[in-house]
């Protein structure tokens, strides 16, 4: 058994001590960390650690791969790091320092994306599981349950639930990444959710903010406008801490950043946030009609090298932003799905060609890890890392998935963040067909990976 709190001692000790952390988040199998100064990151340390997999330096942080304990070993890194507990002003990022480039500002904004969308995975899964149960069971398939029983209503609300009031819940995780009053950001939601701005919205009321005109919004189910008010939120709050004596602030710095930020995000960034939202969707809706069936199968060769570096949280804003506004995805989840089986393929065609008793052994234990557990990292790093060619047969598998999948029309219902045989429960919702395509989307997407690394690795050496 791994002893947890060892590891992540080790690891605080190989990226800089306690004082080079400025936040600390994790993911199902990684530890994402912030660091102050990241010349201070001694990488073949953390390497050698038992129980670390891998590192790597993407999006504007440290990334710690560590597989499915990320949990348990995050929360012992919290509590000797001082993050579990700590305040908006320790969680502020230093920006001080750091020369602003393109670079520099893209992994800002991907850190800043990752670590206010990593947070609320569990609860899109949650809602997905719950809406995919409604879809599988209700009368448009199985018909076990009726439209209207307490069961079906109950399970439409909470699965909807989840969708609804991303604006709390980025609040919240958006304000601890970006260093403002994570109440403050849940409050800047629920000032986005409240019943009469949303009534307004479907009555096309105008409205002003201290004669500023609004262009009133509903903001349910969006992601950019609360991120990029909270933003805005994390320097009017830092401005007022900086100039409001201590004995007053408890008072006046939550009113007068709220304040401030009435007309900043009702009306700026809160419409524009919404428009970008609709304008991306609607992109990838008519990508999809023209020739989506291309785009999965790209997503699904390239997906997992995206995750590699990080960048696939672009993509997961652009899934979350799709199913928000259609209630459906035709592109980006049928190649993140097929993607994520062919490292199931992968690791079985490696468990089959490769000769050694010991790396067989590993092959396998890393097959059931995937196709069970949705853990991917020992698959990426223990096979296609080292041994480089198994990497091809998965961006083949993961193309041929997607290639099916697309070309049949299939259409992700559900976003199921997982990268098991259940990302396949997000094809329900639709026909049944609809299902039984994107199941054999999957299949297609372990063989075919399976057969090509089998095919590139048959040798004693692979």
């Amino acid at each position: 058994m791994a002893d947890n709190q060892k590891i992540a001692a080790e690891i605080l000790k190989a990226v800089g001590g306690k004082a080079n952390i400025s936040n600390a988040t994790h993911c199902m199998t990684r530890l994402r960390l912030t660091l102050k100064d990241e010349s201070l990151a001694d990488t073949e340390a953390v390497k050698g650690i038992t129980g670390v997999m891998g590192q790597q330096f993407k999006a504007g942080q440290y990334q710690v791969i560590i597989g499915a304990n990320a949990d348990k070993v995050y929360k012992e890194f919290a509590k000797i790091s001082g993050t579990e507990n700590e305040s908006a002003e320790d969680n502020t990022v230093p920006v001080s320092g750091k020369k602003l480039s393109l670079k520099s500002i893209g992994a800002g904004i991907m850190d800043t994306l990752s670590g206010s969308l990593t947070p609320i995975i569990p609860v899109v899964l949650a809602a997905s599981i719950f809406k995919m149960i409604v879809a599988v069971f209700g009368p448009d398939m199985l018909g076990i349950l009726n439209a209207e029983s307490d069961i079906y209503t109950l399970f439409t609300f909470v699965g909807d639930a989840g969708y609804y009031f991303f604006p709390l819940l980025l609040g919240y995780t958006s304000a601890k990444k970006l260093g403002a009053s994570p109440v403050l950001g849940i409050f800047m939601g629920a000032i986005m959710l409240h019943p009469t701005m949303v009534q307004m919205a479907a009555d096309g009321t105008a409205f002003t903010v201290y004669g500023i005109p609004c262009n009133v919004q509903n903001y349910s189910s969006t992601l950019l406008p609360i991120i990029l008010s909270v933003w805005a939120m994390s320097h009017v709050e830092r401005f007022f801490k900086k100039i409001i004596p201590d004995t007053l602030k408890i008072l006046f710095v939550p009113v007068l950043t709220i304040a401030v930020m009435l007309p900043i995000s009702l009306c700026v960034f809160g419409p524009a946030g919404a428009f970008l939202g609709k304008y991306i969707c609607a992109l990838i809706i008519a990508f999809s009609n023209t020739f989506g069936f291309v785009g999965a199968a790209v997503i699904g060769a390239l997906w997992e090298f995206l995750v590699m570096s990080g960048m696939h949280h672009v993509m997961i804003t652009q899934m979350i932003l799709v199913f928000s506004e259609t209630g459906y995805d035709p592109v980006v989840t049928l190649g993140a799905a097929s993607a994520s089986l062919a490292v199931t393929g992968m690791c079985l065609g490696c468990a089959l060609a490769l000769k050694g008793k010991e790396e067989k052994s590993l092959s396998f234990s890393y097959v059931v890890a995937a196709f069970l557990g949705g853990v991917t990292e020992p698959g990426l790093y223990g096979l296609g890392m080292r041994y480089r060619k198994p990497f091809i047969g998965m961006a083949a598998g993961g193309f041929a998935g997607g290639l099916y999948a697309g070309s049949m029309g299939v259409k992700a219902y559900a976003m199921v963040p997982v990268a098991s045989f259940l990302a396949m429960t997000g094809y329900a919702g639709g026909s049944a067909m609809n299902l039984v395509h994107g199941i054999i989307s999957g299949v297609i997407a372990v063989v075919v990976a399976a057969v090509v690394t089998y095919i590139l690795c048959r040798e004693k050496k692979a």
